[in-house]
């Protein structure tokens, strides 16, 4: 018998219902997915959820261990540990958002213009986004830093312009398979212009690698602005952001190990929802594995 995760969508449905159908059927994607809504729920409503200010500190319940009073404990200013968790969610959801997006909108500018146009363009794109994947992520994000200051606006373009490439190269492969196939030709052949083939045939026909690049991505911007704010280069202090707790819980590890325990865990446990998340829809996407 075959195993039911990779049972067929039932004859007749179409392209997304099929796709949607193999996502709940892989269970690893319906993990990382619920993840990935708790996290976006608890980061929608925090300011509902937070039982304290998460930056008001009462230096008198400084590094107490969770209680019925503090669930998560307090920090080394008093700080209830849970309420900065929280509305740290909603920092990270505002780089995540604004980083892939930018970083979505300008890598599939470039990818579709370099697979599209080819010749020159395609060259001088992609030798810019060689150069630019030349350097390892942190050392590229904080190179942009180092030029632009610290701060959150600064932290979603390092990160953004970090993750370019990755968006220009899957676009672009994508175009070069699909521009030569029947539709885009007979497109072309009934007198439809360029704008109209890209924006009509060829981005429409992308949107599965962009989808699970989008996933994958998520993940790497969270660890990115996490790492930037950990040196003291990214989002700065008060703002509860995980990266920055973690800094600031550093001299606390022994004393006090939930300080830092709590927004470590919290980072590990969204980035293995978005991995996870991403594997299934590259598995449920990817024509290959369909029937």
């Amino acid at each position: 018998m075959s195993d039911p995760a990779r049972a067929a969508a039932p004859r007749g449905s179409g392209f997304w219902a099929d796709t949607l159908h193999r996502v709940v059927r892989n269970r690893a994607a319906v993990v990382g997915g619920t993840v990935v809504v708790l996290f976006i729920a608890v980061a929608l409503f925090a300011p509902v959820l937070s039982p304290y200010d998460p930056l008001k500190g009462r230096l008198g319940e400084r590094l107490r261990a969770p209680s019925g009073a503090h669930w998560l404990g307090t920090d080394e200013l008093g700080r209830d540990v849970l309420s900065r968790v929280l509305h740290g969610a909603r920092i990270t959801v505002q780089i995540q958002l604004a980083a892939v997006g930018l970083a979505l909108a300008v890598g599939a500018a470039l990818g579709l213009a370099a697979g599209y146009i080819g010749r020159w363009v395609d060259q001088l794109i992609m030798r810019l986004m060689d150069i630019l994947m030349a350097f390892p992520g942190i050392f590229l994000a904080l190179a942009i830093i180092a030029a632009l200051g610290t701060g959150l606006g600064n932290v979603i373009i390092a990160a953004g312009i970090f993750l370019v490439p990755q968006f220009a190269r899957v676009v672009r492969a994508s175009v070069l398979t699909l521009k030569d196939m029947e539709f885009v030709q007979a497109a072309r052949a009934l007198g439809q212009g360029d704008f109209a083939i890209v924006f009509r045939y060829l981005l429409p026909n992308s949107l599965a690698p962009i989808i699970v690049q989008t996933s994958l991505r998520m993940a790497t911007v969270l660890l990115t602005a996490s790492g930037l704010s950990f040196l003291g280069l990214g989002v700065q202090p008060p703002s509860p952001e995980w990266g920055a707790m973690l800094s600031n819980a550093r001299s606390y590890m022994i004393t006090a190990p939930h300080v830092a325990m709590i927004p470590g865990l919290a980072i590990a446990l969204v980035v293995l929802g978005f991995n996870l998340l991403g594997d299934g829809l590259r598995d449920s996407l990817d024509p290959r594995l369909r029937e």
